[in-house]
């Protein structure tokens, strides 16, 4: 094929002049045009591309979206725990500072923080794969520890509830109004029987006081038993739950039924001299767990500690047995 000369007019001469062209010049323009031809090719590669992914880039675009799904369902986990552990912190604050009496724990402490440096740096290195299959078993293994970490606080508030009943039913209180502590005659021990001058064993304390002075259940509970008991006279025992049992014997009078609630300080009694007595007075008997107890040991509610003292130091005496 022949090839085309080219012409340009001379703006000088107004003639038409024979265009020479160069080697250069003609690689300069073949140059630009492959270029231009390149740039528009890769332009095309690159649109085609991303309007028509291969199989691969497929799958890998579907697995990249639910990644971010599910890592948006792990951030709201996360902040649900976050919530929860922050209702654990203000029950471990009242639970230990208000409660037990001791400091919290610090946050660092809670959540070692200082000992996770490491760990989280060994995390950079894992496989996106892998990383997100530990985040999920740690998620759920912080999720079970959470809840029952809850649950273990709510058995501790639980039991401080049952606790705090059981406070209410301890025997706590002297079962006649002896603030002054001048009606005790005999305390708890071994003693000298009035009526066959021998020793015997004690089991309660006894207090002195006018016949119809009025006796008190000394803490919450049910009254198990009223009547005539050999050697005690008419008798009330109640049944303070935890193992607790009070008897008041030599009773002139009882005020009080068999199953009836009673509340500490509530009039059960009076004072008299029935039974195996020399002179009217209260005989008072403290048992736990079917076993007798000194009943100098449960008056920490109605004494001040210097009274409590005193009163120590008084049914140390031996004194005088009344019944």
């Amino acid at each position: 094929m022949k090839r085309l000369t080219k012409y340009r007019i001379n703006p000088d001469t107004l003639l038409l002049e024979k265009v020479e062209r160069s080697i250069l010049s003609w690689i300069g323009r073949t140059s630009a045009v492959l270029f231009i031809g390149i740039g528009v090719g890769i332009g095309f590669f690159f649109l085609f591309h991303w309007l028509f992914p291969s199989p691969e880039e497929a799958r890998l675009r579907q697995q990249n979206r639910m990644i971010n799904q599910q890592m948006q369902v792990m951030e709201r986990r996360t902040r649900q725990l976050q919530t929860v552990v922050n209702d654990l912190g203000d029950r471990d604050r009242n639970l230990y500072r208000v409660l037990l009496g001791t400091e919290p724990l610090t946050r660092a402490e809670l959540t070692g923080e200082a000992q996770r440096t490491a760990y989280y740096d060994s995390i950079a290195e894992i496989s996106n794969s892998r990383l997100y299959a530990r985040l999920i078993q740690s998620m759920d293994q912080l999720e079970a520890q959470v809840y029952q970490q809850s649950a273990s606080y709510d058995d501790l508030v639980r039991a401080t509830k049952n606790q705090s009943q059981r406070m209410e039913c301890i025997p706590a209180i002297q079962p006649v109004m002896n603030k002054d502590l001048k009606r005790m005659a005999s305390g708890y021990g071994w003693r000298v029987d009035p009526v066959y001058h021998v020793r015997r064993f004690h089991a309660g304390m006894d207090f002195t006081a006018p016949s119809g002075t009025e006796v008190m259940a000394t803490g919450n509970g049910v009254v198990e038993f009223v009547g005539w008991k050999q050697g005690y006279g008419n008798t009330v025992i109640i049944n303070h739950g935890f193992g607790y049992e009070t008897l008041y014997a030599h009773l002139s009078k009882q005020l009080c039924r068999v199953g009836q609630q009673v509340v500490r300080g509530d009039i059960i009694a009076e004072v008299g001299s029935t039974g195996k007595s020399t002179g009217p007075h209260l005989h008072y008997e403290v048992h736990v767990q079917g076993q007798h107890q000194d009943p100098s040991n449960y008056y920490f509610y109605d004494l001040s500690p210097e009274q409590y003292d005193q009163m120590l130091r008084l049914t140390q005496n031996s004194g005088d047995m009344l019944d």
